[in-house]
């Protein structure tokens, strides 16, 4: 990634008292108008540096930026979260060499903060506040990143399928065709993944390799997994519109959808999504809709407000 030090973090929020989170799931918006939100955000005090910034730490040996993300604010402020959308990369110097920091966007559930030797205080501030305590000039720019592109109202997790077997040495239904030992540890690497983001639905298409690709995730949580014929090969492109406005109205449900579809409909369903957002739009979300990766086992973290795209991250890898 271009950097001797790779660390991650969060703009960690909740609604402020008086406003509604949408369904305790993934979020009510951000009024990006004068940066002004509906939220407050969670600043800590390191008492090493006597600094306010936002939570991050740096990697553990093999860990995952979205895992390392997730345990260091939980490790800062007490609190547990559900991960949202990527806020940004943020670079800089520091006596080791080059250092990244990736930052999501993190909504606080449940827990408390105690001081420690590490973060000896945590406040709770809105916007505008947390400007006036930030320390560093790029933490008020990631801010003001955060405030411009606002918080979708709910996410889909787009994934496909991991490594199946050859299909050419399969004579049997190709539906049936299961993962080969390599698309089972990916599955395992998913459940890893995709229980940061807390999904409350899982929803697959019908052939036997998709669903087992979300089985290790639905044992973890506790979910059943849903079919969705639209949204596999066979019927969507026999109804590429239906099959779109399926996911569509998955994208409407508030809180986080995980959904396991193939290499025929995902670069369709994101290229149609990104180009309903206008080249602009596509240009902002980075996303070229005629040039939309799809690896197996991958997958489109992809927030939708008032039926739009709004943010899209890619994982090329489960591990990121």
């Amino acid at each position: 990634m271009g950097a001797d030090v790779l660390a991650a973090g969060a703009v960690l929020w909740r609604p402020t008292a008086g406003t509604d989170g949408v369904g305790g799931s993934a979020v009510d918006t951000v009024d990006a108008v004068d940066g002004v939100a509906k939220v407050e955000l969670a600043l800590v005090h390191r008492p090493r540096y006597d600094d306010w910034s936002f939570p991050k730490g740096k990697l553990d040996s093999e860990e995952t930026m979205a895992a390392a993300a997730v345990r260091e604010v939980v490790e800062e402020t007490g609190f547990a979260l559900r991960l949202g959308h990527v806020v940004s990369d943020v670079r800089y110097t520091v006596p080791d060499g080059r250092k990244l920091v990736r930052y999501w966007s993190a909504q606080a559930l449940d827990g408390h903060f105690t001081p420690g030797a590490e973060t000896d205080e945590l406040r709770w501030l809105g916007p505008d506040e947390a400007v006036e305590l930030l320390s560093y000039s790029r933490d008020v720019d990631l801010l003001k990143r955060f405030t411009a592109v606002g918080l979708p109202e709910s996410i889909v997790l787009l994934v496909r399928h991991a490594k199946a077997g050859n299909r050419m040495r399969w004579d049997g239904d190709d539906d049936l065709r299961p993962l080969s030992g390599a698309g089972h540890e990916q599955a395992e690497q998913l459940a890893d993944l995709l229980p940061l983001f807390r999904p409350e639905r899982l929803v697959s298409a019908p052939p036997l390799r998709c669903v087992d690709t979300l089985r290790p995730t639905a044992s973890r949580l506790g979910l059943e997994v849903t079919l969705e014929p639209l949204l596999g090969e066979d019927d969507y492109w026999d109804e590429p519109a239906a099959g779109l406005a399926q996911l569509r109205e998955l994208a409407a449900t508030a809180g986080v959808t995980a959904v396991c579809s193939q290499g025929g409909v995902i670069p369709d369903v994101v290229g149609e999504l990104a180009a309903a957002a206008g080249r602009a739009g596509a240009r902002r979300l980075g996303i070229d809709p005629d040039d939309v990766p799809s690896k197996k086992g991958s997958t489109w973290v992809l927030g939708f407000r008032d039926g739009g795209l709004v943010t899209a991250d890619h994982f090329p890898t489960p591990l990121g």
